[in-house]
């Protein structure tokens, strides 16, 4: 059995793609895309609805430094969740 592509838009160029959770009614995903000439790195997340995928969320992140804001912000609240 093969993995079903993503649902992201067919005007993004999907470079590389990794599933992060999927269920039948629920799917989050990290990927790599390339929109008019530039990467980025996106965060998804989609719900089922009359058989179709449809996108609830996404998390952009354009470059290192704004991924290492987020990585610093996220890992001071990490200890809130013991």
């Amino acid at each position: 059995m093969t993995e079903e592509k993503i649902p992201i838009s067919e005007k993004l160029n999907v470079l590389q793609s990794q599933t992060i959770y999927k269920s039948e009614k629920w799917w989050s995903a990290v990927a790599l895309v390339e929109s008019f000439g530039r990467k980025q790195i996106a965060v998804y997340l989609w719900m089922k609805k009359e058989d179709q995928w449809k996108r609830k969320q996404k998390l952009v992140i354009h470059n290192q430094g704004e991924w290492l804001q987020i990585k610093d912000a996220i890992e001071k609240l990490l200890p809130e969740l013991k």
